[in-house]
């Protein structure tokens, strides 16, 4: 991409923010251009949070009929995937499918908890239940 090529149009998911682009010059070198991003990146990302409200909103159905914990809608409501949370956690993936189950998740220590807390920015008594 030439660096009259990066994208200038505005895009309202970064706030007003810029980001770095690599784009070749007039001399054919690599360099660092300041992007406002395009509608291209501005379409993508609100599908993607669409997506991941979807997500939250199919979490919090099953939490109310008692078939998944208040975690998998956290999880969501904080735009975090499975491997994600896997990844910032430490836990296993499997691990984490388990505490889904509400009889299990009902039983987690205190540390579990605070753990799962402190990744996702609220307390305990706010991850145990829903919004």
């Amino acid at each position: 991409m030439d660096v009259d090529e990066v994208p200038q149009e505005g895009n309202r998911t970064m706030g007003g923010h810029r980001r770095a682009m690599y784009a070749r010059d007039k001399d054919g070198r690599m360099v660092i251009v300041p992007s406002r991003g395009g509608e291209v990146d501005e379409t993508v990302t609100l599908q993607a949070l669409e997506r991941i409200d979807e997500l939250a909103a199919a979490a919090r159905e099953r939490v109310l009929a008692g078939r998944t914990s208040p975690l998998e809608y956290w999880m969501y409501a904080r735009r975090l995937d499975l491997s994600q949370l896997s990844q910032v956690t430490g836990f296993w993936q499997w691990r984490i499918r388990r505490h889904f189950h509400p009889q299990r998740f009902a039983r987690l220590s205190t540390a579990i908890l605070q753990r799962y807390a402190d990744v996702m920015g609220i307390g305990v008594e706010q991850l145990r239940r829903l919004p």
